[in-house]
């Protein structure tokens, strides 16, 4: 474990916020699921953070065991998160499921730009957004919950170049979805992925949305009512 990924405060405290919570109703489920998560997971660091909501998120908690993370990528995370980096997602699904409370990042989807790119050059059109979207690429949060497509062309920039601040690559599927993650973990940009074919946007989401709800801790921005 690296030493950016020890505990550090509140982020692995017995309370935490969900802003997403708003009613008591909806509280009580956060409770009650982040409470089961942290027996089941563990709850040591930040990384136990981020594996207890993607397994929330999946009602499994074996995805914690396929979560990975690699150069440090929730302090990085949190860093371009502060700095108000553009988010830039695969698909309009993951662009939704985004928390957009608590920071002051644009998130953008991948799907809004490049068909021309697409067209042209008979690929995915997740894939030509990417490259339409190459100017904005540097310092931003990526994350890829669908389309192997696109983590294979991203891997594909950065190997030019092309420095996002951090990449969640979670695809799912059983055409290159592994393959991809495979790649992105052997590139030297920090990620979160997850192992072999499994994965998907719920998993992707609730990755950032832990990574956001940490940054709102960490800022002292929460408002009242909103520490479970």
């Amino acid at each position: 474990m690296s030493k950016e990924s020890s505990p550090r405060g509140d982020t692995t405290a017995n309370t935490y916020i969900d802003v997403g919570a708003e009613t008591r109703e909806a509280y009580e489920i956060s409770i009650k699921s982040r409470t089961l998560a942290r027996k089941m997971v563990g709850n040591a660091n930040a990384e136990d953070r981020v594996k207890q909501r993607c397994s929330i998120a999946v009602g499994d908690f074996s995805m914690a065991e396929l979560m990975r993370f690699n150069n440090d990528p929730i302090p990085a995370a949190l860093a371009a998160l502060r700095a108000g980096a553009p988010i830039i997602t695969d698909i309009r699904m993951v662009q939704v499921g985004i928390q957009k409370k608590g920071h002051k990042s644009d998130v953008i989807c991948a799907l809004d730009y490049g068909q021309e790119i697409a067209t042209e050059r008979g690929i995915t059109r997740s894939s030509a957004g990417f490259i339409a979207l190459r100017k904005k690429l540097a310092g931003s949060i990526v994350v890829i919950g669908n389309a192997p497509s696109a983590l294979l062309t991203l891997c594909g920039m950065v190997n030019e170049g092309i420095r996002p601040a951090v990449i969640i690559g979670a695809p799912v599927g059983f055409v290159n979805a592994a393959e991809s993650k495979a790649l992105l973990r052997t590139i030297d940009i920090p990620s979160i992925s997850t192992e072999g074919t499994r994965g998907g946007t719920p998993v992707a989401v609730a990755a950032l949305n832990e990574c956001i709800t940490i940054h709102i801790e960490e800022s002292g921005n929460a408002g009242p009512g909103h520490r479970v």
